[in-house]
C-alpha cells in the first residue's frame, strides 16, 4: 500500500472501529460522530434517521456535500482536512476542507481488512491509530521526525495534537506522549506532568493535554500560556468528558451535559454554554462545537469560529447528526434513548460507558436497644440474598451444565443420522465439492453425488459476508469444468444455417472474440444470437480459435446469472464451431454510446444518467459475480461497452467468454502465455508485466464508466476536426481529480438534476480509482457494486426521462 497526502494531510493504510472508552473524551483530533477541520472553518457530522448514515460538512455559511455516499461512523478533524471511518470498518476516507468546491471528494481511499484499528486520532499532520486486536500504535505524518512508541507497547486510547500523540499505557494505565523531535521537550514535559497517576482518559489540545484520572479528577499537563490549564473548582467525578482547543478546554458535566470552558486568556466564558445540554463536543483550534441534546443539531462558539459576535452560539443548518456510532454489537452500558430513529432500525447507539464515584455503604451507627416487645424471636434470622461467591458458583454450575447437555444432545443426533449408533457409516465423498446453482428457470440443479448434501450460494449484503462466501466457495475448487459435465443443448450446423438464412449478411449483428455474430430464429420460434467461428486450415490461428470456443463453451455451460449472457447451445461438426447464446433485442452497450444516430437526446433510453448508471451496476454485479462467486473465479479479460449487451428490457448483461481465464487462489495471480484483450480497456499493469488479476477487468469497467458518463470512445481523436489520438483515461481522469467532471460530461443526457448530481460524481470518483495504473490501487468489484448501489439509489427520487418499472435492482 502507498501512502499519498494533501495539503498537511495523510493518510493512514487501515481501518478504524468505534469501541467505547471507559470514559467518553472527544479532542483536538479524536473520532466522534462531530468533527472541526480548524484552519477552515469547516464543521462535520454524521447524518442521523436515514438508512445512509453519510457525512455532511458547514463552512463559512455554505452547506457542503461529502462523497461518497456511503454510511460512516465517525469523522475526525485535523489541520485544514478531516477523515472518516465507514460504518463496516472496512476502510477511511479523508477530505481536503480547504477546498473550494461545495462537494468534497475524497483524495484516497484505503482498505487494510488483516490489521482492523480502532480510537483514528487526526493531529495537524498526523493521523494515528490503534490496532484493535493488540492496542499497538500506528502513525502516518508529514514530518519524518516524528517518532512512534515501540511496537511492544500497548495503548488503550489516544488522542493527537499539533505534533505529537498521547495515550493510556494498556499495562500501567500511565501517560504515554510522542511525535515530532522538533518539539521534543515540551512533549516529554507534558508527559511528566501526569507522572505515574493512573488515568482513565487522555485529550490532547495544541500544546497541552488533560485527562480523567482513577480518582475522577481533570488533570491537565503542558503549556498554559493562555490559562488553559487552570481547571475550574469541581468535585470528584463531576465532569464525563473533554475537548481540548490551541489554547483552551472545554469539559460537561455528567449532572445536566453542559459545559463550560476555560483557559484562551477568558474568552470562553462569555458563551452561556452552562446552560445548554450536549451529547458530545468537539473542539477546533479556538472554538468548540457541541451536538445539542434537545433537536441533535450542531452549535459552534468561541472567539475562532467565522464570522461570528463574541457572544452567542451559532446552530449550524445541518440535518440531524447521530450522537454516536450505529453498530449491531451489544451495548455494555446501555443503550441511547431513540436509537431505533436515528439509527432507522439498523444498529442501535451504545451510551458511552463513564466512571463513576463508587458507592460506599453507610457508616454503622450506635442504636438504642429495641424494647423486649420489638426484640426478634431467639433462633429466627431474617432471610439474607446469597453472597457474590455462592451467585457465582451456581451461575458456573448452571452454565457447565448446560453445555454438557448441549454437547450430549448434539452428539445423540449426529449419532442417529450418521447410523453410527447402529454399527454403520455414512459415506461422505471429500474429495468431489457440491455446488448448487440456480438453471435459467430459476431452479437449482445440484451436481453433487449420491451422499453429499447439496450447498447454496446466496449473495451477501455485508461485504464481510461476502468475502466469507467467496473464500469458502474458492476451498470447493474441482478444476475446470468441461462442457460434458453440464452439456448445453446440440444443435446441427444446418439447423443453424437455416435459422439465420445460411448467415446471409442482413443477419449479421456483430462480432466476438474470434467470430461473427448473427441473429437467428430457431424452428421453436427462439430467436437467438448465433456466434460462427472462421474456419480454414488446423493453423496457430484455428486452434486459438478451437481454444475460445472450447472456454466459452466450458464456462458458460455452467454460469448462470442474470447480468451473464445465457448459452442456449452449441454446434460443432468437422471445422464448425458455433455458440448460441439468447438474444439480446437492444443490442450492445458500445453502439448506443458511439453509434453516429445516436445524437438526440430522444433518440435512445440509454441517454438518461440514471439508466446508464443502472446498465453500469448490472454489468459490474455479472462481472462481481464471475470474481466472487464463480467456482472457480472466472477472470474475463476483455470487459469492454461491445461487451456489455442490453436484453429487451434494458437490464445490462456481460458476454464474449472467448478470452476468460479461471482465476488463481487470493495469493496468486496468473501469467499467460500472452496479454489478451482490446486496445483502449487493457490493463496496463497486465499488458507491460503480463501478470493477470481481477483487477485486470475492474480496468476494463473503469473504461466503460468513463464511456457511460463522458460519451467518448475508448481512444479516439481529441479535437473537432480531427487532432490526436488520446484514451478516455488520460482525457477523463485528470478533469475528475480536478473536481470538474461536469465540464466533460456527455451533452446528449443533459445537465444531472440534484440528486443525480451527487450519484454521477461518485460514479466519476468510482471510475478514478479503478483505472489506477496499479492494480493494488483499485478497489474491488463488491467495492464497485456498492458504490453504484448508492448512486443509483440517489437517483431514485429525481425526475428522469426512465419509468419507475424499467429500474430493476433486485438482487440475484
Amino acid at each position: 500500500m502507498t501512502t499519498r497526502f494533501f495539503p498537511a494531510a495523510v493518510f493512514f493504510l487501515a481501518v478504524a472501529v468505534a469501541v467505547a472508552l471507559p470514559a467518553a473524551v472527544h479532542g483536538l483530533g479524536a473520532g466522534a460522530t462531530v468533527a472541526a477541520a480548524y484552519g477552515s472553518g469547516t464543521v462535520c457530522g454524521v447524518v442521523a434517521s436515514q438508512r445512509t448514515r453519510a457525512v455532511r460538512c458547514y463552512r463559512g455559511g455554505v452547506l457542503l456535500g461529502v462523497l461518497p455516499n456511503v454510511s460512516f461512523s465517525e469523522v475526525s478533524g485535523g489541520r485544514g482536512y478531516f477523515c472518516g471511518l465507514v460504518s463496516d470498518g472496512s476502510s477511511y476516507l479523508c477530505w481536503d476542507a480547504l477546498s473550494p468546491n461545495t462537494t468534497l471528494l475524497p483524495r484516497r481511499v484505503y482498505l487494510n481488512e488483516s490489521a482492523l484499528l480502532k480510537n483514528l486520532a487526526v493531529g495537524d499532520d498526523q493521523v494515528c491509530a490503534l490496532v484493535s486486536a493488540t492496542g499497538e500504535v500506528k502513525c502516518r505524518r508529514i514530518d519524518d521526525s516524528f517518532q512512534v512508541p515501540s511496537g511492544a507497547d500497548r495503548f488503550s486510547s489516544i488522542s493527537s495534537g499539533f505534533g505529537f500523540t498521547c495515550g493510556i499505557s494498556m499495562n500501567t494505565s500511565r501517560v504515554q506522549c510522542w511525535g515530532s523531535n522538533r518539539i521534543s521537550n515540551d512533549i516529554q514535559a507534558i508527559q511528566n506532568g501526569f507522572g505515574s497517576m493512573q488515568m482513565s482518559s487522555i485529550v490532547a489540545g495544541g500544546s497541552h493535554a488533560c485527562g480523567i484520572n482513577s480518582t475522577g479528577s481533570v488533570v491537565c499537563s503542558g503549556n498554559n500560556s493562555s490559562g488553559q490549564l487552570d481547571v475550574p473548582s469541581h468535585s470528584s467525578f463531576e465532569f464525563s468528558l473533554l475537548s481540548l482547543g490551541a489554547t483552551h478546554s472545554c469539559a460537561m458535566r455528567q449532572a445536566n451535559n453542559s459545559v463550560t470552558c476555560w483557559g484562551g486568556n477568558g474568552q470562553y466564558s462569555v458563551y452561556g454554554t452552562d446552560s445548554i445540554s450536549f451529547e458530545l463536543i468537539v473542539s477546533g483550534s479556538n472554538f468548540t462545537c457541541g451536538l445539542i441534546s434537545s433537536n441533535y443539531s450542531i452549535g459552534c462558539w468561541g472567539p475562532g469560529w467565522p464570522g461570528e459576535s463574541a457572544e452567542g452560539l451559532q446552530v449550524l443548518p445541518l440535518t440531524k447528526i447521530l450522537p454516536g456510532p450505529c453498530v449491531l454489537s451489544v451495548c455494555e452500558c446501555g443503550i441511547f434513548d431513540l436509537s431505533q430513529l436515528l439509527c432507522s432500525a439498523s444498529g442501535v447507539i451504545c451510551k458511552p460507558c463513564r466512571i463513576q464515584a463508587p458507592i460506599l455503604p453507610p457508616p454503622p451507627q450506635a442504636m438504642p436497644p429495641l424494647p423486649p416487645s420489638q426484640a426478634p424471636p431467639a433462633l429466627v434470622s431474617p432471610p439474607s440474598s446469597p453472597s457474590r461467591a455462592l451467585r457465582r458458583g451456581l451461575l458456573a454450575f448452571a452454565i457447565v451444565g448446560s453445555v454438557g447437555a448441549l454437547a450430549g444432545i448434539c452428539t445423540l443426533i449426529y449419532c442417529l443420522w450418521s447410523g453410527m449408533c447402529f454399527g454403520k457409516k455414512k459415506v461422505h465423498n471429500s474429495v468431489q465439492p457440491t455446488i448448487t446453482r440456480g438453471n435459467s428457470s430459476g431452479e437449482t440443479t445440484s451436481t453433487t453425488s449420491p451422499y453429499s448434501r447439496s450447498s447454496t450460494i446466496r449473495r451477501q449484503s455485508s461485504r464481510v459476508m461476502r468475502r466469507q462466501s467467496s473464500r469458502a466457495m474458492r476451498r470447493q475448487r474441482s478444476g475446470t469444468s468441461s462442457k460434458h459435465q453440464d452439456k448445453a443443448e446440440e444443435f446441427s450446423f444446418a439447423e443453424l444455417a437455416g435459422a439465420t438464412g445460411n448467415f446471409s449478411l442482413e443477419n449479421k449483428i456483430g462480432a466476438g472474440s474470434f467470430g461473427i455474430i448473427y441473429r437467428g430464429k430457431l424452428h421453436d420460434g427462439r430467436e437467438v444470437a448465433i456466434k460462427r467461428s472462421e474456419t480454414g486450415p488446423r493453423t496457430k490461428k484455428f486452434q486459438e480459435k478451437e481454444s475460445a470456443f472450447e472456454s466459452e463453451l466450458s464456462f458458460l455451460s455452467r454460469l448462470h446469472h442474470k447480468h451473464l449472457v445465457r448459452l442456449v447451445g452449441y454446434c460443432e461438426e468437422k471445422d464448425e464451431r458455433l455458440l448460441v447464446y439468447e438474444y439480446m433485442k437492444n443490442g450492445a452497450l458500445y453502439d448506443h454510446l458511439h453509434n453516429k444516430d445516436n445524437v438526440e437526446r430522444s433518440s435512445s433510453p440509454v441517454n438518461s444518467w440514471k439508466m446508464r448508471i443502472k446498465i453500469a451496476l448490472d454489468a459490474a454485479r455479472g462481472i462481481e459475480y464471475l470474481h466472487n462467486y464463480a467456482v472457480p473465479p472466472i477472470i474475463h479479460r476483455d470487459i469492454k461497452s461491445s461487451n456489455i449487451l442490453l436484453d429487451a428490457n434494458w437490464m445490462a448483461r456481460v458476454s464474449d467468454f472467448g478470452l476468460s481465464l479461471m482465476g488463481p487462489g487470493s495469493d496468486h495471480d496468473l501469467r499467460p502465455s500472452k496479454a489478451a484483450g482490446t486496445v483502449g480497456y487493457i490493463d496496463p499493469e497486465y499488458y507491460s508485466l503480463n501478470v493477470l488479476t481481477a483487477k485486470s477487468d475492474v480496468y476494463g469497467l473503469g473504461v466503460v464508466l468513463l464511456e457511460l458518463l463522458t460519451g467518448k470512445r475508448a481512444i479516439f481523436k481529441n479535437g473537432e476536426d480531427g487532432g490526436t489520438l488520446i484514451s478516455i483515461v488520460d482525457f477523463a481522469v485528470p478533469v475528475i481529480k480536478a473536481g470538474e467532471l461536469a465540464k466533460i460530461l456527455d451533452s446528449r443526457v443533459g445537465s444531472p438534476e440534484l440528486n443525480e448530481a451527487d450519484a454521477v460524481e461518485l460514479v466519476g470518483y468510482t471510475a478514478m480509482h479503478c483505472v489506477n495504473l496499479e492494480g493494488k490501487d483499485r478497489p474491488t468489484m463488491t467495492d464497485i457494486v456498492a458504490n453504484l448501489e448508492r448512486a443509483l439509489a440517489l437517483c431514485q427520487d429525481s425526475h428522469g426521462s426512465i419509468s419507475s418499472d424499467i429500474i430493476s435492482i433486485a438482487s440475484e
